[in-house]
């Protein structure tokens, strides 16, 4: 009896070693990833996992700043010109609304008031 069980704890031992020896493997796999990525360090890894865990980042329904160049102004004053509105500009722009008002305003094509 005490035979099969030394024989039983061996055949453990043995299994406990090769799960041990997967899990290094394992790890060695994990340490790698973010240089296969093309990642600096674990820690930026993992930012960008979380932050494409949000879906994308920030919060949820909010959308990036839009970035206003001399060429989206040039295409503001023209498409005014076009008498389209400024909620039209700004949806063929991808831009703000505000942001519209903000490049005519600089442009002076707007009225002041008073």
């Amino acid at each position: 009896m005490v035979t099969s069980k030394l024989r039983a704890l061996q055949a453990y031992e043995q299994k406990v070693d090769a799960l041990r020896k997967e899990i290094e493997g394992m790890r060695h796999e994990l340490i790698a990833l973010p240089g296969k990525h093309g990642f600096a360090s674990m820690a930026a890894f993992i930012k960008e996992l979380r932050r494409a865990e949000k879906g994308g980042g920030g919060k949820p329904g909010r959308r990036r700043r839009a970035k206003i160049t001399p060429e989206t102004k040039q295409k503001v004053k023209s498409l005014v010109g076009a008498k389209k509105t400024g909620k039209q500009i700004a949806a063929q722009l991808g831009i703000s609304l505000p942001s519209v008002q903000n490049i005519k305003r600089e442009l002076g094509l707007v009225k002041k008031r008073g």
